[in-house]
Formats: structure tokens, sequence, C-alpha cells
């Protein structure tokens, strides 16, 4: 289960880093890019209700001030969930556990999904694009590698990087394109980008 092995990984700091219990990718280098788009995107789609999923430890989406009526940050491991509500909920802010693969998640009009789908086989990811359909809501944030010309799968839990607009997924052209200007990994993911769609335009099943 999903659960069970990102639980492992947060317990043993698998993923150690000197800010962020997260990653790397969560530490404030890393988010500078992310962190300026994102309130004007949020301003200019008018989204007022958002899930952050996974939310992980809430190291850098706490210095974003974000204009939303709601915020729900979510993730699969319910321990971290545990600490990152008792430091940062507020009647705006909650946090619950969840998991994209199985839902059901609750209805926003974004669902900012960073980081997550490069580490979940494909066949996960066709389970969470599906829990995300099922939701009804408007749009999805996540993270995209558009220079990969071909995808590899993996097994749930490892890594790497994915172009959701070619095989397997197929995703449509997205309506926003937010460079993330990574410079990590000696430049060979400069790519890497949050991409913007509308989840009415997306597929959960394989062609």
């Amino acid at each position: 289960m999903a659960g069970d092995i990102f639980t492992d990984i947060y317990r043993e700091n698998r993923w150690s880093d000197a800010d962020s219990r997260s990653g790397a990718g969560s530490n404030l280098e890393n988010t500078r890019s992310i962190r300026a788009a994102l309130p004007p995107l949020v301003r200019q789609y008018g989204l007022r209700t958002m899930l952050d999923i996974p939310c992980g430890d809430f190291y850098w989406m706490q210095r974003v001030d974000l204009p939303l009526d709601r915020y729900i940050g979510a993730d699969v491991v319910g321990p971290l969930v545990e600490e990152t509500a008792s430091k940062y909920a507020t009647p705006r802010r909650t946090f619950r556990t969840l998991d994209l693969c199985e839902g059901p998640l609750p209805q926003v009009d974004l669902i900012f999904c960073r980081d997550c789908l490069v580490h979940l086989a494909s066949h996960d990811v066709f389970r969470a694009i599906g829990s995300i359909e099922r939701s009804r809501s408007r749009y999805l944030l996540t993270t995209t590698f558009p220079s990969i010309e071909t995808n590899v799968d993996i097994e749930t839990g490892s890594w790497r990087p994915i172009n959701l607009e070619r095989a397997p997924f197929y995703f449509p052209p997205p309506v926003e394109v937010i460079s993330e200007q990574y410079t990590g990994d000696g430049g060979q993911y400069a790519d890497k980008s949050m991409a913007l769609w509308e989840i009415a335009a997306l597929r959960s099943e394989p062609s």
C-alpha cells in the first residue's frame, strides 16, 4: 500500500534534507519559483478553495500568502499530518490524512499535486487521476517534465521524471506552465515544471 511505503520513508527520513523532512524538493531554494507564481495564478483563475496533496510538512507552503477561503492540506502519512496540523491548522486551513490513489477527495477549485506522481508506478498514477476526476474539482496543478520523450515505469516509492503529455498518460496541452527553474542534478532536469489542467479534460485510463 502507498500509505505504508511513504510512511516508512517519512519515519526513516530517507529524503533527508537540512530544511524539510519532505526532501530537497521542498526546501526554500527549490520552491522559489512556485512560491512566487502560485498566488497570482490563484487570483487569475478566481480559485477560492485548494487541496494540497501531498502537503508534506508544510515547510515551504507556510510562506505563501494564498488568497483562499479554504486550504486543505492532505497526506497519506498519518503521523506527518498530525504533526503538521498541530503546528499550522487554523479555521481556514485544515489538514487530513488522505490517500490520493484511493480517495475520496474533497471537491475544490484547485488540486495542487507537486512532486507526487513522479513517485508512483504508472498504474498508481492512473488511480490517482481517477480519484482526482471523481472529486469533480476544477483544476489540477501538478509536476511534469515537458522535455521527457519516453516515460519509464517504476515501483511506487521510487522516482523518475514524467511527461504527462506523453504515453501512457496523453494529457492534453496544459492551460498554464510554470517553470520551476530547477538547477540541481547538474541541470539535467531544468525543464521541471508545474502545469495546470482542467480536470474535465483528463483521462484516468491508459489507451
